[in-house]
């Protein structure tokens, strides 16, 4: 496994947080909105479309990395906003992690190729733990 690292959701204020947080920790963004990407049937709203789909913040050999929780995605709650991501050191690896994170519990967003990531995926595990399953691969986000 190449890393563990937090990701923080938000109610559309996420460009802003991590703003602050690289004016605290330097840095460089690499952002990617919701208009970027398909978003599929969720009927979003120009508003939301502007909103951060994905955001990463490098933090020496870690990275932060958060999103907006458009309200078709359910309610945010300050304190429990988080997800532990994984990023796995091959997609099989990543096909590993998420079929065993999400056996007997509840697959989110199942696991594909998406604009930072050759392969990525959303579960809850049986405990009700969120994750998210990555293996970036060539993808080069943010170039």
């Amino acid at each position: 496994m190449k890393s563990v690292n937090p990701y923080l959701n938000f109610n559309g204020n996420t460009e802003e947080v991590f703003t602050f947080y690289q004016s605290v920790f330097g840095g460089e963004l690499q952002l990617a909105r919701f208009s970027d990407m398909d978003t599929g049937d969720m009927n979003m709203t120009e508003e939301q479309l502007r909103g951060v789909a994905h955001v990463s913040l490098p933090l020496g050999d870690s990275v932060l990395m958060g999103s907006d929780v458009p309200e078709q995605m359910g309610t945010i709650t300050a304190g429990s906003n988080f997800v532990v991501s994984v990023e796995a050191d091959s997609a099989t690896e990543a096909d590993q992690l998420f079929d065993g994170l999400s056996g007997s519990g509840e697959v989110t967003m199942p696991l594909g190729k998406v604009e930072w990531a050759e392969r990525f995926g959303m579960c809850t595990d049986k405990y009700g733990i969120q994750w998210m399953v990555g293996y970036t691969g060539d993808v080069q986000f943010g170039q």
